[in-house]
Order: C-alpha cells, then sequence, then structure tokens
C-alpha cells in the first residue's frame, strides 16, 4: 500500500505542477499510509519535477525516517491525520486564496451560498451554505497547527491561512483535489465579483 499512496501523492503533486502552483518551492502535501506513516514533500525541493528526493517518509508524528528534511509545514499535515480520517491534505499558496484571505481575514471567515461548486463540499441543498475559516499566520508553525486543530471537525474541508495560503484536505487524493479546485474557483468567482461591483458602484 505505501507504493500505490506514493503513486497517488506524485498524480496529486503533478498535476497542481501542470498548473504551476508551486513557486518558488512554496506549497507542500502529504498522504498517510496503511500503517500510519507519512510521505510528505521535501522542504526547498523543485516540485517541477518528480525524483528520489521528491518526498520524504515520515513517523505519523512528523519525524523523518530517511536523511531528507520534510517541510517545515509536517505539523499541518500530522495534526490532519490524528484527528480526521483523511488520507491526503494539500498546502498551496495562490494569489487568489492569499488576496481572499487578506479580505476577509478580520471576520476569520468567507461565506459562500448559492453557488454550485459548494457541492463539492457535499452541500447540495437551496439554503446550504459554505464556511472557509480563515486563520491567522503565525511565524510559529507549532502555533499555527494549534490554530489549525479547532477546524479539524470533518474527514474533509478546507482553511485559508491569512497571506499563507490554503489547507485542503480529503479521504482520498480525489476528494482533497476536487475540494482544492472548488475553493479556488469559488475565491477567483468572489474576486471578479467584487471588482464587477466596485466598477458598477463607480460607475453610477
Amino acid at each position: 500500500m505505501t507504493c500505490d499512496t506514493l503513486h497517488n501523492l506524485t498524480i496529486v503533486k503533478e498535476r497542481l505542477a501542470a498548473r504551476g502552483l508551486f513557486p518558488g518551492t512554496s506549497g507542500n502535501l502529504g498522504i498517510r499510509n496503511d500503517d500510519g506513516t507519512l510521505y510528505v514533500t521535501t522542504s526547498g525541493v523543485d516540485k517541477y519535477i518528480t525524483n528520489d528526493r521528491s518526498f520524504v517518509h515520515v513517523s505519523k508524528e512528523g519525524k523523518p525516517l530517511t536523511e531528507l528534511k520534510p517541510s517545515l509545514e509536517t505539523v499541518l499535515h500530522v495534526e490532519i491525520f490524528k484527528r480526521t480520517k483523511a488520507r491526503t491534505s494539500i498546502h498551496i499558496h495562490t494569489v487568489s486564496n492569499n488576496v481572499i484571505s487578506e479580505i476577509y481575514g478580520n471576520q476569520g471567515k468567507i461565506v459562500f451560498r448559492n453557488q454550485e461548486l459548494i457541492k463539492a463540499f457535499g452541500l447540495w441543498h437551496e439554503e446550504d451554505v459554505l464556511t472557509i475559516p480563515i486563520i491567522d499566520n503565525p511565524s510559529d508553525v507549532s502555533h499555527l497547527a494549534e490554530l489549525l486543530v479547532p477546524h479539524l471537525t470533518a474527514d474533509h474541508g478546507a482553511v485559508l491561512i491569512r497571506n499563507h495560503g490554503i489547507n485542503v484536505w480529503g479521504r482520498t487524493s480525489t476528494e482533497a483535489m476536487k475540494l482544492f479546485e472548488a475553493a479556488e474557483f469559488l475565491f477567483d468567482y468572489q474576486l471578479q465579483l467584487n471588482a464587477a461591483q466596485y466598477y458598477i458602484k463607480g460607475e453610477k
């Protein structure tokens, strides 16, 4: 099963890389093996290529089991896997999710309703509302993990970190990617809607 999970993580990485979503070696990924150990992306490597240094095998506590150095944010994946049944965790920085987190950061959340893409999160009824929390971005990653923990209440979900990307997790790599793509669509939509409303207001 370890080979299968590593293959799945490679697919996720390559799909994200194809969209140019690892600028400056940013972003990181994690996947849980059946034995509780994890594979995470290696710190500081070029994620647009895949080789034997792309991933680090770590313990369920996030300690490296090889000589490679795991991402500093491995602790976020560890907390997700410890507290949910998720198998894949994605942490990606985009312009859209950073801008959204700054615009709505003081509210501590962004809310979407009457949007088709919230169905990706299992919200199928007209009255359903998707709320994505926004947490602060302390420099101490252990403190950041503490801020993330209260929002780990389901086996799939998403949390924005203010000016520091998004964490998305799912029960499978397919589900995690689906949630990431849906969230990014919603962020892009909201930014374009805000711009259009500002333009219309200025025209009046």
